[in-house]
């Protein structure tokens, strides 16, 4: 039937790095999002709660594209305790044109680290105040880096407060963001404190009660929530959602079923509310945040979208490079 390339994560973190070309891969699929020509069916969501795991199936056909992806996505999150990581998965890549597999991208989660973060920073680069002095994130893994690291991409800000459950894993993550940017990064013990300070936050936690209050929301203060992407999470206060000058998500649909926008309905608020998708923005046929003064929310649940942009420019990529192994079917 044909070479399927064989690329392992090696092989991605080769071809693949966290750069204005991944930024604007993941900035064209939002817009073509907008244009209601995608093809993205509902998420495939499955939790096993003995295991402190899910599965997320994603996938999404975009017009023009000469490949979609379909990403499998275990998340086990007791995982470190027996020295593993606690995300990890893969791509395969079909041709758009004869449904013939093309590609087989062993990333163990690479490719979604990569494309969560470059979105967190679309969503930064339209939606947070012109000028940033301090950014903060709660919550200290290894996207609480990666959204920092994309988001100075776009708002290069002075200095970045971190805040975690857990100080030790705290200061590791402040040390590291720092090293990456040579710029000032502290850690507090209180999130009301980091959130104060800021403005720009994100929030990189599977908190299932929130740590954002609403009470702790201020002027000129943009909010990138993309934690919650199963229906039993939440980071934000349902309030938080409802206050906020303008609330944007990436997907309705997916937002309402299993992003901050689900608890907000569920606490009787934002029912009746159609929110705008970060896409439409992108695109300009929604004008985005409406002051610098304003208060914006973006809720991040990750798209099919995303996943087959960043699949395919990784393919393209190593491609390129000449890199991967292939195999004939």
């Amino acid at each position: 039937m044909g070479d399927i390339a064989i690329l392992t994560e090696a092989d991605l973190r080769r071809a693949v790095t966290l750069g204005a070309p991944v930024l604007k891969a993941v900035e064209d699929a939002f817009r073509l999002l907008a244009s209601g020509k995608v093809v993205m069916p509902p998420i495939l969501s499955m939790e096993i709660a003995e295991a402190h795991g899910e599965v997320d199936v994603k996938t999404a056909y975009l017009p023009g594209f000469e490949h979609f992806a379909i990403k499998v996505s275990p998340g086990f999150f007791d995982n470190p305790k027996l020295g593993l990581p606690s995300l990890n998965g893969l791509m395969i890549l079909f041709s758009a044109k004869t449904g013939l597999v093309a590609a087989l991208l062993l990333d163990n989660g690479y490719l979604t680290d990569i494309r969560t973060a470059a979105a967190g920073a679309i969503a930064a680069k339209y939606l947070a105040p012109k000028k940033v002095e301090t950014a903060a994130v709660l919550g200290t893994g290894a996207q609480a880096r990666l959204q920092i690291i994309a988001a100075h991409q776009v708002r290069p800000f002075k200095k970045v407060i971190v805040w975690g459950r857990d100080p030790v894993r705290a200061q590791a993550c402040a040390e590291d963001i720092a090293t990456a940017l040579k710029i000032e990064a502290d850690v507090v013990k209180d999130a009301a404190a980091a959130v104060a300070e800021a403005q720009l936050v994100v929030t990189t936690t599977s908190a299932r009660k929130p740590i954002l209050r609403a009470e702790w929301l201020h002027k000129g203060l943009h909010i990138t929530a993309m934690g919650a992407d199963q229906a039993g999470k939440n980071e934000i206060d349902p309030r938080a959602v409802a206050l906020a000058d303008l609330y944007v998500c990436d997907r309705v649909s997916q937002a309402a079923a299993l992003g901050e926008l689900r608890a907000a309905r569920a606490a009787g608020l934002m029912n009746g509310e159609t929110p705008p998708e970060l896409g439409a923005i992108v695109a300009r046929t929604n004008p985005g945040r409406p002051s610098e003064t304003a208060i914006t929310l973006c809720d991040l649940t990750g798209t099919g979208a995303q996943d087959t942009a960043i699949a395919s420019y990784a393919f393209a990529a190593a491609r390129k490079l000449g890199i991967g192994t292939k195999i004939t079917a």
